[in-house]
């Protein structure tokens, strides 16, 4: 297939005028943040906050622009408005004005994703507490249990899925506009770390994540799924704003390990979903405990029971708890998690305890119809 470079997208750009400049958007610098990825594109183009507002032809003429030239798969084009310095701080800082996805000929669609059952958001409030082992084992433990499961990677700037999941080729496309996820282990896998090399950062502002996470939402054939397993990124920034706000989320699942500071950390992102009203479905205690191979003895190097304590003073159910253990991090990093390569093991047994209480929580019933996407309300 042919590939696209920048050059050839900035020329096309270069054939967009500002309406009320009657200069090119390339030439008037308004053109940021150009980002091109197999025929995956995306941009954005700074205005005046007055004039963000009125510019969504504009936004929609740069795209045309893009969607015209050949090995042009998708294009994700978005409006920020610049803030002079000053007022709130010496940056300059950009605010979202529109911001939409769409691939070549492609309309904008309310619905990000249909035909799931139930979606549910793994989450934790800091990093390097097991979270993306965890929903890995969780999403194969669902498929071995006989549900239809996908799983969508939406850590953007920390992508895992490709290396816990093994997946080394790059998504296939039937019609150049819809992306065909990826197959392990009878579970359905996207992640935006099967179109970038594992070791090149994505250097996204804020309005390209989420178009991203919508992109892989709902240009990808996820086909008829029981349930989705969402890779969380790590604290309460954008992209769990945009999941919450753009998806009929069935809850979330909090992971942290005992100690207090983690503890304090998964608090904050409970109580986030709690504010966008997303239920909670429970939290996880994992690196619970660790038992040496050699002697036998337990050491509670993290700390012992204190997501237990703390889920029962939120309020909220405790889902159970996974040990610290090296074969759950030499699988994981294998490409062959636990849940497969031992999965009559005490370890995979734990994510299946797991697993089964999330599903019977969130699985549809006559009486429990899907949630339409909630309400943001910040106070």
């Amino acid at each position: 297939m042919t590939q696209v470079t920048q050059d050839q997208i900035l020329d096309a750009l270069r054939q967009v005028k500002d309406p009320d400049q009657d200069k090119d958007i390339v030439s008037l610098g308004m053109v940021t943040g150009l980002v091109v990825k197999d025929g995956n594109i995306g941009f954005t183009i700074e205005v005046a906050p007055e004039r963000g507002p009125h510019l969504e032809p504009l936004r929609k003429a740069a795209e045309r622009a893009i969607d015209t030239l050949p090995g042009v798969l998708s294009v994700t084009a978005v409006l920020t408005a610049q803030k002079p310095p000053g007022g709130s701080g010496p940056r300059q800082q950009s605010e979202p004005v529109s911001q939409v996805h769409t691939g070549p000929g492609r309309a904008a669609a309310r619905d990000l994703v249909t035909g799931v059952g139930a979606i549910v958001a793994i989450a934790s409030g800091k990093g390097g507490v097991g979270k993306s082992t965890t929903a890995v084992n969780l999403a194969l433990a669902l498929a071995a249990s006989g549900c239809s499961v996908g799983i969508l990677d939406a850590d953007i700037y920390g992508p895992s899925l490709p290396r816990m999941m093994g997946i080394n080729e790059k998504p296939t496309t039937d019609d150049g506009k819809v992306l065909n996820p990826i197959i392990r282990h009878n579970v359905k896998c996207m992640s935006i770390g099967f179109l970038v090399p594992e070791d090149t950062p994505t250097i996204w502002r804020g309005p390209m994540v989420m178009s991203a996470l919508e992109q892989m939402l709902r240009d990808v054939a996820w086909g008829e799924l029981d349930v989705m397993i969402v890779d969380m990124p790590p604290g309460t920034g954008d992209a769990q704003l945009t999941m919450s706000q753009r998806v009929p989320l069935a809850g979330a699942v909090i992971v942290s390990t005992p100690q207090d500071i983690a503890l304090l950390d998964a608090r904050k992102g409970l109580n986030m979903f709690r504010k966008v009203d997303v239920p909670v479905l429970g939290i996880i205690e994992n690196m619970s405990t660790f038992i040496c191979p050699h002697c036998g003895e337990r050491s509670d190097i993290f700390g012992h029971g204190g997501a237990r304590q703390e889920a029962a003073a939120l309020g909220v159910d405790f889902l159970g708890e996974v040990p610290l253990h090296m074969e759950i991090r030499q699988t994981s990093d294998a490409g062959t998690p636990i849940v497969v390569t031992d999965p009559d093991g005490p370890h995979a047994n734990a994510y299946r305890s797991i697993a089964d209480t999330v599903w019977a929580k969130v699985a549809p019933t006559s009486h429990s119809p899907r949630r339409a996407p909630p309400r943001i309300v910040m106070n």
